[in-house]
């Protein structure tokens, strides 16, 4: 067995499979102190080069004081917010997902009383897990006024789907629906749910293994089985898409050996990946991989829960990717909530990925340095932190449980 450490950060902070609960709907305002399995291949083709801007502003080196900042509320109201994205018009508005069906607009710091989209009826949503899991927004979405969504149905099962705007900037058609996949789920957990473009044009989505507990069906190793992965779509070549020609296994999938990717972001300067992929019952991780990676990366569900062994032996001939940060189970951590490397108005903070537990609450930051990386804890918030947000400008959000939103500002 061969493993790719990528200068692992380990934090030893060390108890059961999440299961979200609802948070009562109002709380004070946080203080934040389909194939036969086929092997990996001989080379694999790399993405396309990242379009970066001219000169970008140089990444922080280490980490401001958190005193000297805090997370201003921008909006309340939201009924169990999972989601939030820009849809890179310049209009400032923000697109708020919520659980059971609706997409809300933040506008001038207030939520319109209209939803942007509502297929409540679509949405399976009774399991903790499951509901309207992810939004993104197509990057030439101010010409075309596409948008893709990735729920589950009232079946359980995953769908991700194209929907349009209409004349009305401000509402979507929802008889526009263009269904992408669908994919079986076998249980009501673990259904991943995040969406992104990436530099390359492509749609990136990620699947949880399918749930229950420890992978039983072992889905997340198999090539020929869509959970436990990123896929990469190529949504403006075909309808209702087409595979990339360099996926590496020819299929939709773009790496593998994935247990719940809840969030994932591309970093907007230079391309690169984060995924936070929430544990089993002991350690949460935070893998990346930067811009002109090959595809057909794997990364270890479930032979390992983090840089850990997990379960059985790993074959010798498979290269596997450890995280970059991983945190245990105690203190009250429970499940990573994937974040955003800040690209804002504060060049302090500048290049730093943001990061959090979702029923401690605990805000890390994530600094690339010299080879190596750095990690702290920031902030404490007084939220089940399901989402974090990025806007047209790089600012930083959280999307609370609770209802609400917070923007990270100076004190």
């Amino acid at each position: 067995m061969k493993r790719v450490l990528l200068v692992l950060v380990s934090l030893t902070l060390a108890a059961c499979l999440p299961t979200p609960t609802p948070l009562p709907p109002t709380l004070p305002p946080a203080t934040l102190t389909p194939t036969p399995t086929q092997p990996l291949p001989d080379t694999a083709t790399t993405l396309p080069p990242t379009d970066t801007p001219t000169a970008p502003p140089p990444n922080a080196t280490s980490f401001p004081n958190p005193d000297s900042y805090i997370w201003e509320t921008v909006a309340t109201g939201f009924t169990l917010p999972v989601d939030l994205q820009d849809p890179g018009d310049g209009t400032g508005r923000l697109f708020v997902v919520e659980k059971y069906g609706l997409i809300r607009i933040i506008q001038d710091g207030n939520m319109l009383d209209t939803p942007f989209l509502d297929i409540n009826r679509r949405i399976g949503s009774r399991g903790n897990e499951q509901g309207l899991l992810g939004l993104a927004f197509h990057p030439h979405y101010p010409e075309n006024g596409y948008f893709f969504v990735n729920y589950t149905d009232n079946n359980g099962n995953t769908v991700i789907a194209r929907y349009k705007v209409t004349a009305d900037p401000n509402v979507a058609d929802p008889n526009s629906e263009v269904v992408l996949l669908n994919v079986n789920q076998p249980f009501a957990n673990h259904n991943g749910g995040v969406l992104a473009f990436g530099s390359d044009g492509y749609l990136y989505a990620g699947l949880g293994d399918g749930g229950s507990g420890g992978d039983p069906q072992g889905n997340a190793q198999k090539l020929d089985i869509l959970l436990g992965k990123v896929l990469r779509l190529d949504v403006d070549s075909a309808e209702p898409y087409a595979i990339p020609p360099d996926n590496p296994f020819g299929n939709e999938i773009w790496a593998y050996g994935l247990r719940n990717p809840w969030r994932f972001s591309f970093d907007r300067f230079t391309g690169d990946l984060y995924i936070g992929d929430v544990g089993q019952n002991s350690w949460e991780e935070i893998d990346y991989v930067p811009a002109g990676t090959p595809g057909g990366l794997n990364f270890g569900w479930n032979y390992f829960e983090g840089t850990h062994t997990y379960k059985g032996t790993s074959p010798n001939n498979i290269s596997f990717t450890s995280p970059v940060a991983e945190y245990g189970h105690d203190s009250g951590h429970c499940s990573v909530t994937g974040g955003y490397a800040y690209r804002g108005a504060m060049p302090e903070w500048n290049g730093i990925y943001l990061y959090g537990d979702y029923c401690s609450g605990t805000i890390w930051g994530l600094i690339r340095s010299d080879g190596g990386w750095q990690v702290q804890i920031l902030y404490e918030a007084r939220m089940n932190i399901s989402s974090f947000g990025q806007d047209h400008s790089g600012e930083v959000y959280i999307v609370g449980y609770n209802g609400q939103i917070l923007r990270l500002v100076p004190r």
